[in-house]
């Protein structure tokens, strides 16, 4: 198992992860299989996306209306709350599958890490068979 670690610069912001995880690909010679991908936090998540211009600024906008700021009973922080939750529904982890060496994305597809309460140090670890 390997591991990727992520220094978000932005309390919310999108990382394009693509180019690590492939690299770990190439480094442990998996010609066919799977790549998984697992956050290890619960206010950041995974998932893959279209990066044109601007389009990690929209998804970060629709992610502030998905869950509502409400007055959250959460003990440590409540206004991190909304984090978790979206967090929950985007999912931590994500799996990919490897064909021939590289990762079967679509030509505009990449893997991106969703820092929702940073700036952090984003641990994830990556799993390929």
């Amino acid at each position: 198992m390997e591991e990727i670690i992520i220094k978000t610069k932005k309390e919310r912001e999108i990382v394009d992860i693509t180019a690590e995880v492939q690299k770990i690909v190439g480094e442990k010679g998996i010609k066919d299989g799977v790549c998984h991908l697992f956050v290890v936090h619960t206010s950041a998540a995974l998932t893959t996306a279209d990066l044109d211009e601007g389009t990690d600024l929209d998804m970060l906008d629709a992610f502030e209306l998905v869950v509502p700021a409400l007055k959250y009973r959460h003990p440590h922080k409540p206004e991190h709350v909304k984090y978790h939750i979206l967090t929950s529904i985007i999912g931590p982890s994500l799996c990919i599958p490897v064909e021939k060496g590289e990762l079967m994305l679509g030509p505009w597809q990449k893997v991106i890490l969703i820092e929702l309460g940073g700036p952090r140090e984003r641990n994830i670890t990556v799993h390929c068979a």
